[in-house]
């Protein structure tokens, strides 16, 4: 069945090219499809477009699939273009003409439309909770592991001392940025389309409010054209959202990557969690740290990949839009399974506590013995190049072990500030 056949024929290469992957999408997206079209029914009852009886009827067995698809049971078969012809044809088989009734004020392409929306609302909801399981542990690490030290590095090389607590908050203090951004991509998709139709209205006497309020939705999309120009922007704000977290997924896994070599040794997990060589038996190697990196990576071209698919498109509908279906729901499991397979493996770190017995270590204490020299009066250039030519000429060795109380990156974690910081947001 297709909504927009006129006369029962068609090519059939076309047909299964413009459908594309569809069925399989739209079993995640259906749910909230029926939801929509039970909101609908209301409506067109509310608006008298349907009786008392004939409301009643469609709504049961709406519900009837309703319960179907949350259960898993509801198939959308081979013969259906999608869920919007499955459901249609339910309700004519057992309805008749009062089946045919649902459709009326309002189009295809508003109906995918809020069933995106609906299914937005709650996976990014889902993805906030996820996110803030993650900043959790990683908070609790900090504390855990706040005294222990561990070289700082920039340019790849070793830099200053810094701390085991001060890494795994900075990534806790990123998520908030992340969970900001989540914030914001709600608040553009929260917005109600259905009733925009085509993107032109409809001029039956409708009730928008009411299925804004029947739907939870925070508030109207007005303009029935700005509807359906809001499809891609949508995609791109859940992309640029969910490519924010995969952007601190992707650095951090590179880090465990790092550190976890044989070179660094900072970190270690327990064997189960890596994985071996089909060549060298004595490999342990960081793979879901690595897949998570990549599946990150791709994540975060996926904005772009919207810009791509709607650069000069003109205000309406186009069947371009259909593309960018799967990518956000592929995109949503990715980055929630990442974010869940992360978590399980941090849960399980072990960290170094004798990395600065390394001789390559050494110097990164000069910083703070400029700091010393600077306290007891001497400007800081002065003292920096008497330094560098104590460290040039071999003259100054630093101890294995130093006071490291009063170290920025051992003293000035400030957890319970991030904490309360990820409570404004969260």
């Amino acid at each position: 069945m297709k909504l927009w056949d006129k006369n029962n024929s068609g090519n059939e290469k076309i047909i299964e090219f413009t459908i594309g992957h569809d069925r399989l999408n739209d079993m995640h997206l259906i749910k909230y499809d029926l939801k929509a079209s039970i909101s609908h029914a209301k409506m067109l009852y509310k608006s008298n477009l349907l009786s008392e009886i004939e409301c009643d009827r469609i709504i049961n067995i709406l519900n009837e699939m309703l319960i179907e698809a949350e259960s898993g049971e509801l198939k959308i078969e081979k013969e259906f273009e999608d869920m919007h012809s499955k459901i249609e044809y339910t309700l004519i088989s057992r309805l008749g003409d009062i089946g045919k009734k649902i459709h009326t004020a309002r189009s295809r392409n508003d109906q995918v439309l809020v069933s995106i929306q609906l299914y937005l609302i709650d996976e990014l909801n889902n993805i906030k909770t996820e996110v803030k399981s993650l900043f959790d542990l990683l908070i609790k690490l900090a504390n855990k592991n706040k005294d222990i030290i561990m070289p700082g590095y920039t340019h790849m090389k070793a830099a200053m001392p810094s701390s085991f607590g001060l890494w795994f908050s900075a990534y806790a203090e990123t998520l908030i940025d992340d969970i900001i951004s989540l914030n914001s991509s709600i608040v553009i998709v929260n917005q109600n389309t259905l009733g925009s139709a085509a993107g032109y209205g409809t001029s039956f006497n409708i009730d928008r409010d009411f299925t804004t309020k029947d739907l939870n939705f925070k508030t109207l999309k007005y303009n029935s054209l700005a509807c359906q120009i809001s499809r891609n922007k949508i995609e791109k704000n859940t992309f640029d959202a969910i490519g924010n977290i995969a952007f601190t997924l992707s650095k951090i896994s590179m880090d465990i990557c790092l550190y976890s070599g044989d070179e660094f040794q900072f970190i270690s997990f327990p064997e189960n969690i890596t994985t071996g060589s089909s060549i060298m038996p004595h490999k342990k190697n960081p793979d879901v740290f690595e897949i998570i990196r990549g599946k990150c990576n791709s994540i975060q071209n996926l904005s772009n990949s919207v810009n791509l698919s709607s650069t000069n498109l003109p205000s309406g509908y186009h069947r371009d839009f259909q593309l960018n279906k799967g990518k956000i729901i592929n995109a949503v499991n990715d980055i929630k399974e990442c974010i869940q397979i992360l978590s399980y493996c941090l849960s399980m770190i072990s960290v170094n506590k004798k990395i600065l017995q390394k001789s390559n270590y050494e110097n990164i204490f000069s910083v703070e013995l400029i700091n010393e020299m600077v306290l007891k009066g001497m400007p800081f250039r002065d003292a920096y190049l008497e330094l560098k030519s104590k460290l040039k000429s071999g003259e100054i060795k630093f101890p294995k072990t130093v006071n490291h109380s009063h170290i920025g990156s051992i003293g000035n974690l400030a957890l319970d500030k991030i904490v309360l910081k990820m409570k404004d947001y969260y």
